[in-house]
């Protein structure tokens, strides 16, 4: 087909796949059917649950599937094939996938404090879905996948995903556009209204999202740059409520109930899921540590460890390698595309370990990896830099692969993570004189935002207060 005729037929194919949007009743793109939205969003569900985890507590599994699934089956597409489920990861997060897949994290569940502010969380990202945000986002990166442009229906951000191949985990870093939160933000308010929740309580977890993202280390990524303002966002919430017309004493916040289903909760980061101490990297679950170079940054990620030199210029890691043996995982390895095994043999190195070298759009890398078996699993080893700065950090290359052993300190392997612990004031105090007459292993800052109040405030009798113990690690 000539190029002109090729770029009209794609006009028109542009023009004709404006479809009306089931939630909102406005026209939007939609070049991906319900059945690919459907598909794309079981299998991104499917990489969520590999790669991150479920949280494997079944009754918060309950709690969370009996609070958003009654709503997404009163939306404007309750034909879809809806979950809702909590994913065991700290950071302070909610998200959709097409079709139907809500997820919510433990981080986030643990600085809600009521029934009322998940059911917020879930119905914006119900939102979402009802909405097709994500289809649309595919169906605009579908079409810049070809090279059409068609006034200002592209984004430089949906480019790189390259339309349907950004299927499963990918989806995950589509950024939507700040009418699509407010969108999101519109809809949720009317499916926890229709499911007879406070929702005034729907601006606490926006104020809740504005302090954690303030806070250093609050671990929100990239939040406060693709939402709208969280003060914008509050005062939206709450005239919105203020407009509702509705007898707020006939709506539910049931703040008990939520808390009691927090209790015994793990918080922030699972140290049995491994923990640094120093530059030692030690793992409880899977027995074993591993030394990196001194005053390299290092990150416990869900998918492996990793440790970066001060100047930014080589790379250290560890992962895991599928259900694989050895043998198998380093074939595999050097058989893709671009990467070359070199002659000179690794020596010093543990054994089975063997230089590369790949070609990248960077330039060329060096570096070693190796591949071997532990608790049943195997695993990849792999150290790399530039082609010219392999001699200068082949010796931490090498020290780190042999620095890989058995974990077998006791107070290692016993650690636990921190935990929610609810408590009932027998009398008014502040948060302060709270955290002092229950400690907690967080600061009393962490406490009060946690709890939705400032560190000054005074709470009532009788109220149930969040605290956090354990999760102390052992000392180097």
């Amino acid at each position: 087909m000539p190029a002109r005729l090729r770029v009209l037929s794609l006009v028109l194919l542009a023009l004709t796949a404006c479809v009306r949007n089931p939630a909102t009743g406005k026209r939007m793109l939609s070049l991906v059917s319900q059945d690919e939205e459907i598909s794309l969003g079981k299998q991104g569900a499917l990489e969520v649950k590999q790669s991150i985890g479920l949280l494997d507590v079944p009754k918060v599994q309950e709690y969370v599937a009996a609070v958003g699934l009654p709503m997404a089956r009163r939306s404007e597409r309750p034909e879809l094939p809806w979950t809702v489920q909590a994913v065991e990861d700290p950071v302070v997060n909610a998200f959709a996938l097409p079709g139907g897949p809500v997820f919510v994290t433990r981080g986030l569940l643990t600085h809600l404090n009521s029934e009322a502010e998940l059911a917020s969380v879930l119905g914006h990202e119900i939102g979402h879905i009802t909405a097709r945000h994500s289809v649309e986002q595919l169906s605009q990166a579908q079409l810049a996948q070809v090279g059409l442009v068609v006034g200002s229906v592209l984004s430089e951000d949906f480019a790189k995903y390259g339309g349907l191949a950004a299927a499963g985990l990918q989806l995950l870093f589509l950024k939507y556009g700040r009418d699509d939160e407010r969108q999101a933000d519109e809809l949720g308010f009317r499916y926890m209204l229709q499911a007879g929740y406070d929702v005034r309580e729907a601006a606490n977890v926006f104020v809740t999202l504005g302090r954690v993202g303030e806070s250093a280390g609050g671990g929100l990524p990239s939040w406060l740059s693709t939402h709208p303002d969280p003060g914008e966002r509050v005062q939206t919430a709450r005239a919105r409520a203020e407009q509702a017309n509705v007898d707020f004493t006939r709506l539910k916040q049931r703040r008990e109930e939520y808390l009691a289903m927090l209790q015994g909760m793990a918080y922030g980061e699972d140290p049995r899921q491994g923990f640094f101490q120093g530059s030692r990297f030690l793992h409880p679950g899977l027995r074993f540590q591993l030394t990196f170079p001194q005053d390299w940054k290092t990150a416990n990620q869900t998918q492996a460890v990793l440790a970066v030199s001060p100047q930014e210029e080589a790379l250290l890691g560890l992962a895991t390698a599928g259900n694989v043996s050895p043998q198998e995982a380093l074939k595999a390895f050097v058989t893709q595309q671009g990467i070359q095994v070199m002659d000179t043999p690794a020596t010093g190195y543990p054994a089975g370990s063997v230089y590369f070298q790949a070609q990248t759009e960077q330039g060329t890398i060096r570096g070693a990896t190796t591949f071997f078996t532990h608790a049943g699993a195997t695993f990849q080893l792999l150290g790399y830099t530039t082609a010219a700065q392999l001699p200068a950090y082949d010796s931490a290359i090498r020290d780190t692969f042999n620095s890989f052993g058995e974990l077998t300190d006791p107070a290692a392997l016993a650690v636990q993570p921190a935990r929610i612990e609810l408590v009932k004031l027998e009398a008014p105090m502040t948060v302060r004189e709270f955290h002092q007459k229950h400690p907690s292993t967080i600061p009393v800052e962490e406490v009060a935002l946690i709890n939705g109040v400032q560190p000054g405030d005074t709470l009532p009798a009788g109220h149930t207060v969040k605290r956090v113990t354990g999760g102390v690690k052992p000392a180097p």
